[in-house]
């Protein structure tokens, strides 16, 4: 398989616990959005200050790149891409970009987010993501998952519906 795949969601959501068990399950190359972030954001966001969109442009730049570069090869990569220009611009770079959608109620994304340690995303900036998304609209095609099933459920069923 081929497919470009993006798994996005708010921070918390379980995208980098996610993202590589769909990868495998494709027999495609896996890579975190966070490994793309200029130091500047992480530094920002380590302080607990949420990004903006200037700050998110060459990041999202990057992923698009990446993504491009995998166009014919195929590849799953995470991204919050929160609001509906991004993923526009991801799309630009990559028009066959599948959306995989990994929502969830903000009490539960906040627990996960705090339970983490060693990432530099701070629970404290969870509202601000929630605050900022902008779920998937339906011409968006993307494959809508409840994070609370566990992260084999979420896997299975994406990789059912980028097989579709």
């Amino acid at each position: 398989m081929t497919a470009l795949v993006l798994v996005m969601g708010v921070s918390g959501a379980g995208k980098s616990t996610v993202g590589p068990l769909i990868a495998a399950g494709l027999g495609l190359r896996f890579d975190d959005a966070d490994s793309f972030h200029p130091a500047a954001n992480v530094a920002k966001m380590s302080r607990g200050e949420a990004l903006d969109d200037a700050d998110r442009a060459p990041w999202l730049d990057a992923i698009g790149a990446h993504l491009a570069a995998h166009r014919g090869i195929g590849c799953v990569v995470t991204c919050s891409a929160l609001k509906r220009a991004y993923r526009d611009r991801l799309r630009a770079a990559a028009p066959d970009l599948r959306l995989v959608y990994l929502q969830g109620d903000m009490a539960l994304v906040a627990a996960r987010q705090a339970a983490r340690e060693g990432h530099f995303m701070p629970a404290s900036l969870v509202a601000s993501q929630f605050a900022t998304l902008e779920p998937p609209a339906p011409e968006e095609g993307a494959i809508l998952l409840d994070v609370a099933a566990t992260p084999e459920a979420l896997a299975e069923a994406a990789i059912a519906g980028v097989r579709r």
